[in-house]
């Protein structure tokens, strides 16, 4: 389809687009400051800034744009395995919003990336800082709390990598540019 055959159409508002970027930079931030002690001011408060933009996410998932609610993207497991059965047969098919894939893997970061950043509160409080110093006891294990954040850290990681690869294969499939869609908000389809 030449350019003239094609017409943009808004999917992604402007908060899931300042959302999705600025966890980008957050994760990455955090990520890379983890142990470090001079670091770890700037990485606790990444993890204070994540939980407060996981939270409006949530919020946005419930109240927000049409694209942007769950309702519009979360489906049974079972459909995001039949849908990926579908795109590796060539056949899937195109979704203007997320497809059930994508749906899934918002619903394990959102959850992974959250858990990361409490295990990370919690953490942080057993060291007399933060939020919750002064009503946390810490009850775990010696160690335990710093092995469970690192886990969700890695397994967050984990998700990231596999979700970038859903984006590269699906603009593939679907021969469009995915990350531009996020970047502008719009996806182009033909004209009807």
């Amino acid at each position: 389809m030449t350019q003239e055959n094609m017409r943009e159409i808004p999917v992604w508002d402007l908060f899931i687009r300042l959302f999705h970027w600025s966890l980008v930079l957050l994760f990455t931030l955090t990520y890379l400051t983890e142990g470090e002690d001079e670091w770890m001011l700037v990485h606790s408060y990444g993890g204070y800034i994540i939980l407060g933009i996981l939270a409006l996410r949530i919020i946005w998932g419930l109240v927000g744009t049409r694209y942007a609610r769950f309702s519009s993207f979360v489906r049974p497991p079972a459909q995001a395995m039949e849908y990926l059965k579908q795109l590796f047969a060539g056949r899937a098919k195109d979704y203007l919003g997320h497809n059930p894939a994508g749906g899934l893997m918002i619903v394990a970061l959102i959850v992974c990336v959250s858990l990361t950043a409490l295990t990370g509160m919690a953490l942080y409080a057993t060291t007399g800082h933060g939020p919750l110093a002064a009503t946390f006891v810490a009850t775990w294990p010696d160690g335990a709390l710093e092995e469970v954040h690192e886990f969700f850290a890695n397994f967050s990681l984990t998700l990231i990598v596999v979700h970038i690869a859903g984006v590269i294969v699906g603009s593939l499939a679907h021969r469009e540019n995915l990350v531009r869609a996020m970047w502008t908000g719009k996806k182009r389809r033909p004209l009807p």
